[in-house]
Parts: C-alpha cells; structure tokens; sequence
C-alpha cells in the first residue's frame, strides 16, 4: 500500500511522528513539496531529531529517501541539517535529490525577509527563508533547479535571462544587493559541492523499479491543508500545495500511484504566523494547551495559537485533501481537562448565520465565532496505553463524535511523543 501523510490543520500537527512510524513499513520516501520553512520533530534512539526539510525516513537504513522535484532547497539549511544527522550517527546514504527540484538563492531569501519585515498591512508571517520568492520565480519560469548546477552552458544562458531581470528588481522594487553573474557562478559552484553526492540523475529508473517491483512508497508533505496555496486560507498560506493531490505533482509519480491519504491532526488545533483562526483561544486555557503540548516553533520557536479542536475546517480538509483517514495525535494534552470542546459550526455575529461548511472567504471570519459542542474529560493519564479498547470510555467517546461528523475513520491515535506511544486503531 502507498500511502501520503498530509497535514490536516496549519502545520505543526505531529506529521513527523507518524511519517516515521510508516517509514518502517516502506521501501521509498519521498517529500513532495515545501522547503526548509517546515519543521518537523522525532523522538528516536532516545534522541530527538528536528527535521526541515530531509525526510525523517531517513531515520531507517535501508530506505531510499526522496526529495522531490515539488520541493524548493536552501542549500546552506540543506548542508546544516546533513551535518547534524552524520553528526548523530545517522547513515544518509539513502538520500536523494532529484534534478527537478529548485533551488533558493540569496535573493529569495533577501526579497521574504524584506517584504515582511516591512509589510503594514496583510504580513504573511513567514519564516523567511525564501521559500515563497522561490516558487514565485519557479513558476514564472526563471528559477534555477538542481540539474542547472551541472551544466554550465545551461546554467550560463539561464542567468543571462534571469540576472537582469532579478537585479532590476531588486535594485529598483526592493533597493536590495544586485548580483554579478560571476557572483551567481561561484555560489552555484558551491551548491554543486553540497548537493552532488545525493543528486540522482537517473531517478526515472529508480521510481521506475519501485513502482514494478511493488515497493511500498510513502509521500510525506509539509505544512498542511489550510496553508494550501489553492485551498487554504488564502493569502495566509505557504506557496505550494500540501493537499494529497500535491503528491502527485511533486513527486514524480501520478496518482494512480497512491492507495491511502492520511490526514495528521491534533486533538486541538494549532497556527503559527498570521491568517484568521475561528477557534483560537487567547485565554488561560490556550496557554494551558501550549504549556502541556509545548506549542513552539520547530522551525521559528515562534509560540504557536492555540484553540479547540475545530471540525468545520477538519471536514473540508477531508474533501479537499482527499483523505481517507485520519491520524489524531497530543490528544494526551487533555489528560488533566474537565471538559474538552470542539467546534462544528460557525456563528456569522452580524447576521446570524450558522455555517456547518467551511466558507472560504477568510475576511468575513473576524465576524465567525464557534459553536461548541463540549465532552467530558476523562482525567487521567493515558500515556502508557496500548490498545484502542483500553482507552478511558470518555477518550472513546470523544474520538466516536470526531468520527462521525468528519465522516471518515480515525486510524491511528497518538498518546505521546515516542513511536511506542501510538494506537493503531484500524
């Protein structure tokens, strides 16, 4: 079975953990999209590894790990985090890049940092690392990709077109650094370095092997659902598309490829940087949330928001994403909680309008406030249980109301941090 691991939420949803836990089970790995500005956490070999962008298969020797053509590299986080891993003990004989994925150049990185820093009105709130420029100039059709690296003829005529162009933007737009082209040559020059011993020329044959040889083959995405450049809450979004159809795209195999879509949630919901959020929660019980899920940036160390579970988005999620079950982690944060809420409808305060659909408008949610329905806490520690059927009466009711108003199964329940604190459910 080849399955995709896709964030449910905003990100930040315990994704990692449960990438890691499939990984056993897979031959090929592949991440399909986003960049370094993702962040994810695993806690092995009683160590604890922060991944960004490498993926966290990597974990497993054995396993073939993919960074594929929908991703966008920073190659100097690239290098930092390959440097981590040697230095931990961890064979990355298994990685590679493939040819298509595009590079972030200084300038991406200088144009993201400039546009936040300065915006007003309407911040993004990015990480900064260039990720969106990327994509932009990907998508007009002046980005540098891997394969550009070792072809000095292609790469030469490229920044003929590109150098121009770029400096009169950032002289002119930005009143940033302009580049040489002798200046882009030798940075390239560098990231050939970097990158050559993982670059995979011939990963045709590679996906080729594993698709007729019945290899199982586990897309891992970045970010999540709501932060999806099409179905996200747009413009407070990432630049590329988390959605399980992104898979697809990103990865170098079509659809027909893919069997199972796992949505990763939490059992609340979490958002860093800015963008509308119905149910956040700016009280002593988001900070409680926080304090006991430890809601801070991988990435960032930016505090995340903090609110209730909220089903309204979770069940367009499920559509948009095309998920096909769900993974439910932290929901041991509500151990100590008298009653947990989670919101299945929005209150329009001016007009009274109730919305059970998710309105895809996101500035007339300043006006939405949720509508709860609220469950009793089960009040104790359910950290060290191992079977679905053992969980507390109220931990399985919780999770039954979840199931039937998101209308697809909840398949793997996670009790912890650690890969033996995990339920399969199904």
């Amino acid at each position: 079975m080849n399955k995709v691991v896709v964030g449910a939420q905003w990100g930040d949803e315990g994704k990692a953990k449960i990438t890691d836990l499939l990984a056993q089970d897979a031959d090929l790995i592949i991440r399909y999209q986003g960049g370094c500005n993702a962040g994810h956490t695993v806690v092995a070999h009683n160590k604890t590894f922060k991944f960004h962008l490498i993926p966290s298969g990597i974990l497993y020797k054995g396993k073939i790990c993919f960074i594929g053509p929908g991703t966008v590299i920073l190659p100097e986080y690239f290098e930092e985090e390959i440097k981590i891993l040697i230095k931990d003990g961890i064979d990355v004989s298994g990685l590679k890049i493939n040819p298509l994925a595009s590079i972030t150049m200084p300038y991406h990185t200088a144009i993201d940092g400039y546009s936040e820093s300065t915006a007003q009105k309407g911040k993004i709130g990015t990480t900064k690392k260039g990720i969106g420029p990327t994509y932009t100039d990907k998508m007009a059709r002046i980005g540098l990709k891997v394969q550009d690296l070792y072809s000095l003829d292609a790469l030469s005529e490229k920044l003929d077109i590109i150098l121009p162009l770029k400096n009169k933007i950032l002289k002119e737009v930005y009143g940033l650094k302009t580049y040489t082209k002798e200046e882009i040559f030798s940075l390239c020059k560098k990231y050939a370095d970097i990158f050559k011993p993982y670059v995979c020329f011939d990963w045709q044959k590679v996906l080729e092997d594993a698709k007729y040889t019945n290899k199982a083959v586990l897309f891992e995405g970045a970010q999540g659902v709501m932060l999806d450049i099409d179905y996200g809450t747009y413009p407070f979004v990432t630049s590329s598309n988390p959605i399980g159809g992104g898979a697809a795209t990103g990865s170098g195999y079509g659809p027909i490829m893919i069997d199972e879509v796992i949505g990763v949630a939490k059992a609340y919901v979490t958002r860093v940087g800015e963008g509308p959020f119905v149910t956040e929660l700016t009280d002593e019980t988001g900070d409680k949330i926080r304090e006991i899920g430890h809601e801070y940036g991988v990435t960032t160390g930016r505090p995340r928001r903090c609110g209730w579970f909220d089903a309204v988005t979770m069940k367009y999620a499920v559509l948009v994403g095309g998920l096909t079950s769900i993974a439910l982690t932290k929901i041991d944060v509500f151990d100590e909680f008298d009653e947990i809420k989670v919101c299945t409808a929005y209150k329009d305060t001016r007009t009274g309008e109730i919305y059970t659909s998710y309105p895809t408008d996101v500035f007339i949610h300043k006006y939405l406030e949720p509508v709860y329905e609220t469950f009793k806490g089960w009040k104790q520690d359910i950290t060290a249980i191992k079977e679905y059927s053992k969980l507390p009466e109220n931990t399985k009711k919780y999770l039954s109301r979840l199931e039937e108003f998101l209308e697809v199964p909840i398949s793997i329940v996670s009790v912890g941090p650690d890969r033996e604190q995990t339920i399969f459910k199904i």
